[in-house]
């Protein structure tokens, strides 16, 4: 929580900051609830990368988490927050989470046998099988997963179930198509999760957060910040997450530039968006925007950008600085930065 010493309002930030709009994140957070409560969400802790964040989202149930790195998984241990992790991702540096394996609940998923081996020899005791439905990156051929199962077992490991990820299916635009698309994909999982076993059926996203009726639980974790291009679906998710930034400079021609640039912004999903007019180019530590109103800007005043993308946004930056219009509540800090 915020001390005398903290920072009361936006203008006494030091920009660029991430800032947060409470009731925005407050009614994400609550509409993900309704759709998946306690453990049918496993929210993904990449797209936040805060243990202070986790710790509200652990507080309305969800208590089972899961993360794209190895330093996350050690970070929400370190936190208390070690019920049920999941590295929901291919590693052979798993011995870092064999050595906490006694203080955490840990699982990680595998898709070879070298990564079997991996986590047994890591002092992991406990695996997903991750199955290709279709997105072209990790994940076993599905008529592999029994066999990959059995292996896993046979070298001590808890074959707790299957993992896929319908990440070519996200921004499909069209409901019915994404319905769809994703029964298919999803049925190449249970397939599989028949010839493996176990009880955990695990995969899915924001943008198919209430389209995946098929796993046990959803790995979703844009939904609590969001961002511009999930704010294209027909998601009942706002934009909660902003990067402030100052005008540093106002030219005579028309545009402004603010001290926001690559180095603050995810860019792999495009610019950022700003609701006063259109982002001309970013740079390294400048943004320069065309205001609809260039005389209504002046050198000092604030200004919110839109990223495209939440997660590596977020990894660029030390905390996020929740709000309530101008006024700071509280600070989160992005605790699970690296690798």
């Amino acid at each position: 929580m915020s001390s005398p010493a903290d920072p009361a309002t936006l203008a006494d930030l030091t920009t660029p900051a991430l800032v947060v709009e409470s009731s925005v994140f407050e009614a994400n957070c609550a509409a993900i609830d309704a759709v998946l409560p306690g453990p049918r969400l496993r929210p993904h802790v990449k797209a936040f990368k805060s243990t202070a964040l986790a710790r509200r989202l652990a507080r309305s149930g969800h208590n089972a988490f899961c993360a794209a790195t190895a330093r996350e998984i050690e970070g929400m241990a370190a936190a208390g927050l070690g019920d049920d992790l999941l590295l929901a991702n291919e590693s052979l540096d798993v011995r870092r989470l064999g050595a906490i394996a006694d203080t955490a609940a840990i699982t990680v998923a595998v898709d070879s046998e070298e990564t079997i081996a991996a986590a047994a020899a890591g002092g992991v005791r406990a695996v997903l099988i991750d199955v290709d439905i279709g997105l072209p990156r990790c994940g076993c051929d599905p008529a592999d997963a029994g066999r990959l199962a059995d292996r896993a077992r046979a070298a001590g490991l808890d074959v707790r179930g299957v993992m896929g990820y319908e990440g070519h299916l996200m921004m499909v635009a069209d409901r019915a198509e994404r319905i769809e698309r994703v029964a298919a994909a999803t049925t190449v999982l249970l397939d599989a999760a028949a010839d493996v076993g176990g009880g955990i059926v695990s995969g899915g996203g924001t943008g198919t957060f209430d389209t995946n009726t098929w796993c046990t639980e959803i790995q979703a974790g844009s939904y609590c910040l969001m961002d511009t291009q999930y704010l294209q679906l027909d998601l009942p998710f706002d934009l909660a997450l902003n990067v402030l930034a100052t005008v540093i400079s106002v030219s005579r021609k028309g545009w402004i530039v603010v001290d926001a640039g690559l180095k603050a912004l995810g860019m792999d999903h495009g610019e950022p968006s700003w609701e006063h007019g259109r982002i001309f180019f970013c740079s390294d530590e400048h943004t320069t925007l065309q205001p609809d109103v260039a005389a209504d800007w002046r050198v000092g005043d604030l200004v919110r950008l839109q990223p495209a993308h939440v997660d590596p946004t977020v990894a660029k930056h030390e905390q996020l600085w929740v709000v309530d219009g101008d006024d700071i509540v509280d600070r989160w800090p992005v605790d699970l930065r690296g690798w």
